[in-house]
């Protein structure tokens, strides 16, 4: 299948402020109480990055996320601890690569991801405490320049233009 075709059957649309392609799948009924207020125990979505929509722009969550590839090209993704530590991985099915299929963010962790090659890479996200909006923050120059000037420059491209 190509990516038009994923789009269509998964029913994806264009992701409002990371990039790529998102649909949610699954929000569950049990809530918990944690730092952020209310939440669903856990939500999940299929999310897609596309040679046209290459780029999952620098952002944190709250919530811990694990990402499962399912399909297509591998996504490289860049992550930021909070304490500056910074940290490169693949996430796709090539173990002789050194890909991963699994790759789990810690909330808190500034993350940007990648499709460098291909027509698209599908992957899912499980978030817990669920996934709201009002948890995630996309990052700004001005930010990422103040705490982490090390990193900046290689991070750079990773911030969304607004």
């Amino acid at each position: 299948m190509n990516k038009h075709e994923i789009i269509s059957k998964l029913s994806l649309q264009p992701h409002p402020s990371e990039g790529g392609y998102f649909k949610r799948t699954y929000c569950s009924e049990i809530v918990t109480t944690c730092p952020a207020g209310t939440r669903n125990t856990l939500t999940s979505i299929y999310y897609m990055l596309s040679d046209d929509s290459p780029i999952g722009y620098l952002h944190k969550n709250k919530s811990d996320i694990i990402h499962y590839f399912h399909s297509g090209s591998a996504i490289n993704y860049t992550i930021i601890h909070p304490d500056g530590q910074m940290e490169n991985h693949t996430l796709g099915n090539d173990l002789s690569r050194d890909q991963i299929p699994q790759l789990t963010v810690k909330g808190g962790c500034w993350k940007a991801s990648v499709l460098s090659e291909g027509q698209y890479g599908l992957i899912s996200e499980a978030v817990s405490p669920g996934f709201e909006y009002e948890d995630m923050e996309l990052a700004r120059e001005k930010n990422i320049r103040e705490h982490f000037p090390v990193l900046f420059e290689s991070v750079k491209m990773y911030i969304r233009q607004t």
